[in-house]
């Protein structure tokens, strides 16, 4: 076995892109890697103000730009710096809509001011709200009878008119744009860098061999550059020069259509003058249709998340997802071997991947050919690429079954120019890796059954009474362990069944009243005595209590933040209803049963055991699923912005009351031993392979999408692989811990 030689990314490749000399001529006249950043801000805005896609609020928007707006900032301007003020939001997307059509934009400032009207270079927030504020001033002061927001009703009737029908039209291409940029990764400070580089070279390409190609296609971060280029008219007038018409001629602009021998051009066309693929991760080639990309299935769901609640549990740790892909070129020459193949797997977690793509499925015409597209934790440290063959002769330079092998490490590729490295395997295949940033994505939790604990948290144990000099060990309480997705402890579970203590023969614990059955939680991990033996953290976070039945409903709950949960369940014991009663000031929360809004799957089968959690605000009232809960495997998802207690609380809560009206284990509560997550093997969520990758053998494996597309044959994987150890259900439980008539008396009712 031998490493795989880096020349590939170490000489050709990455020097081709990055150290190139002429990329230094390109001239950039913006900070465009703080504009692009701001630009997605902006986008972000525009996609959460739902009220400004209505026509009528366009119509008037447009109507303010032309007749307010454009006249105010060109009296405003002193030669060619624009004043540090910017319009209000809908005004603002009408300027950069209209600011897309270069030569449209310019006649139009040529026609009604006699000159280019700029924009300000603002990239920080405080700036900005100043500016903002400073043009409410100069358009108060000039419109007192125009209000400064737009306030047309958006139900009201359109007002049609002729007037300023290339703005709208131009207004209307864009109206999907923010939805392209959506990626949590866009707005990532090493991502617009690699971006930034590779827009200098698309301009160098264009610029060098403009009379060798008819259009070029923008990837989704050179798109993103480029559209960010030209919201600064000026400057980006300045910059291109000469270029400007062709580019208007020669590059393909968003919402137009898209010819697939197009495509091929800009891919090879790259190749050639950089060697290296023109697609990437972050880097794709569908961003440039005006279509909507979130109503395709994306992968999973990972929004954008700018804050997280649950740093306040020290013990629970964010979870990084980044995005790779793999491309691969053979060389044309080398001799066909049948046998031959690359098998991926991941540096660290998940030990059973093996993804492998056979060479036969690859064309030798010195293309570059997209082998895996996978999202991965950071946690996973890189990818492995083997080379395999069965044969002496061929692409195999030996004869060993596993011939080289390479690693593409995150941090290695991180540091890399453009976010991206080449490798050679052997002398004929050659590898090209690229990552996005690692950004949080949806935490990952499961409670998995641990022992009985006392009421101070000390599992039922001799070696607890031992060291208590064999005092009784009081109480009785039903207790789960909180695992995150790398298999880690971070919250315990307990739930109050008994009461009392156990002496051999004269007394065992009773249960408590349906009262005094609550559920609680601590934060932080187990404190080990001896063994798996030890006492559960201290500090209680959260804890529910059972209600008197209320009215139509089958259960009721009260949590010690003073939400309540109601639920009422049909005849057969299934959910029909979730009722939450949130008291967060100015947040609305609903409990759907199944997968529903962007949990949503093809098919509404197996949705039994599903609980999607959807908040929404009175700022923002559109609904959106913050958890998405699986109450019968007992594991959870939940984005950073929601409460971890409060999700666990609501898991535990439902999966008790399902329990209850139905008289059956559903959810295993009467496990009382403790069950260890076998981590390593195929943890669950650490490799999602995209669907572009379905030719790859092994990619179908239900590890490898979305756990709550396979929930029952993911989390049954892993329960029958504890059976062997734990047999279910357990015959041989100590009465030392109350016995089984303790438990199902409280668990039943």
């Amino acid at each position: 076995m031998s490493l795989g030689r880096s020349e590939f990314a170490d000489g050709v490749a990455a020097r081709s892109l990055s150290e190139i000399s002429e990329l230094d001529a390109v001239r950039i006249g913006t900070d465009i890697v703080s504009a692009s950043r701001r630009l997605i801000v902006l986008l972000r805005s525009i996609g959460d103000s739902h009220w400004l896609h209505h026509p009528p609020v366009i119509s008037e928007a447009i109507r303010r730009y032309d007749e307010l707006w454009m006249p105010l900032i060109s009296d405003l301007t002193v030669g060619s710096k624009p004043p540090i003020i910017l319009p209000p939001l809908d005004v603002e997307w009408v300027w950069f809509c209209h600011s897309l059509n270069p030569a449209s934009y310019r006649d139009y400032c040529q026609k009604r001011f006699s000159k280019l009207i700029g924009k300000p270079a603002i990239y920080d927030e405080e700036n900005e709200d100043y500016a903002v504020s400073q043009c409410e001033k100069f358009w108060i002061r000039r419109y007192p009878d125009e209000s400064f927001e737009n306030r047309v009703d958006p139900d009201s009737p359109e007002i049609v008119s002729s007037a300023n029908e290339d703005i709208k039209t131009e207004v209307e291409k864009q109206r999907f744009l923010w939805e392209k940029f959506s990626a949590p990764y866009m707005s990532e400070t090493v991502y617009l860098i690699a971006a930034r580089l590779r827009y200098k070279g698309f301009l160098l390409i264009l610029h060098k061999l403009k009379d060798e190609i008819s259009r070029l296609v923008p990837a989704s971060d050179i798109l993103l550059m480029w559209l960010t280029h030209q919201s600064y008219p000026t400057i980006y007038t300045e910059d291109v020069g000469e270029m400007l018409e062709e580019m208007m001629r020669k590059v393909v602009r968003n919402g137009e259509a898209v010819e697939k021998s197009e495509v091929e051009t800009t891919k090879k066309v790259w190749n050639r003058y950089f060697n290296q693929p023109y697609e990437k991760a972050g880097g794709e080639l569908t961003a440039i249709t005006n279509e909507s990309r979130l109503r395709n299935n994306t992968m999973f769901y990972w929004p954008v998340s700018d804050i997280d609640i649950n740093t306040a549990y020290k013990s629970i740790r964010p979870r990084f997802v980044l995005q790779l892909c793999i491309f691969i070129r053979l060389n044309p020459k080398a001799e066909q071997n049948e046998s031959s193949f690359l098998r991926l797997r991941v540096a660290r977690c998940h030990r059973k991947l093996q993804l492998d793509k056979k060479l036969t499925d690859l064309s030798r015409d010195g293309s570059w050919q997209k082998g895996w597209h996978i999202y991965c934790e950071f946690g996973t440290q890189g990818v492995v690429l083997e080379s395999h063959c069965d044969r002496r002769r061929g692409i195999c330079l030996r004869r060993r079954k596993r011939e080289e092998m390479i690693a593409f490490l995150w941090n290695d590729l991180l540091r890399a120019h453009s976010l991206a490295s080449g490798r050679f395997v052997g002398k004929e295949v050659s590898v090209f890796g690229s990552v996005t940033p690692p950004v949080q994505a949806p935490y990952l939790l499961r409670f998995v059954p641990d022992r009985v604990t006392d009421d101070s948290g000390a599992m039922i144990s001799d070696s607890v009474q031992r060291t208590n000099k064999f005092r009784p060990q009081e109480g009785r309480w039903l207790t789960r362990t909180v695992l995150d997705h790398a298999g880690r402890e971070c919250f315990v579970i307990r739930i109050r069944v008994g009461k009392g203590v156990f002496k051999r023969g004269s007394e065992v614990p009773s249960p408590v009243k349906s009262e005094e059955r609550i559920t609680e939680i601590r934060v932080g991990s187990w404190s080990y005595v001896e063994g798996s033996i030890g006492k559960a953290p201290v500090m209680v976070v959260g804890t529910v209590t059972p209600k008197e039945q209320v009215e139509d409903w089958d259960a009721a709950w009260e949590f010690s933040s003073g939400d309540e949960l109601f639920i009422r369940c049909d005849s057969p014991g299934s959910i029909s209803e979730l009722g939450l009663h949130s008291r967060k000031p100015g947040s609305q929360v609903r409990l759907l049963t199944g997968r529903r809004m962007q949990y949503k799957g093809d098919s509404e089968e197996d949705e039994e055991g599903f609980v999607t959690m959807v908040r929404s605000t009175e700022e923002d009232p559109t609904e959106k699923a913050t958890a998405l809960i699986d109450w019968k495997h007992q594991a959870v998802e939940f984005l950073p912005e929601e409460d971890a207690v409060l999700v666990l609380l609501l898991s535990v809560s439902i999966l008790r009351s399902v329990t209850q009206k139905r008289r059956e284990d559903v959810g295993k509560l009467l496990v009382r031993k403790r069950i260890t997550e076998a981590t390593g093997e195929r943890d669950w969520g650490s490799v999602i392979v995209d669907a572009s990758s379905s030719n790859v053998s092994s990619s179908s494996s239900s590890y490898l999408e979305p756990w709550y597309r396979n929930s029952d044959k993911v989390m049954a994987v892993e329960e029958k692989a504890q059976v062997a150890r734990y047999p279910y259900p357990v015959m041989s439980y100590s009465n030392v811990d109350g016995g089984d008539s303790l438990y199902k008396h409280v668990i039943f009712g």
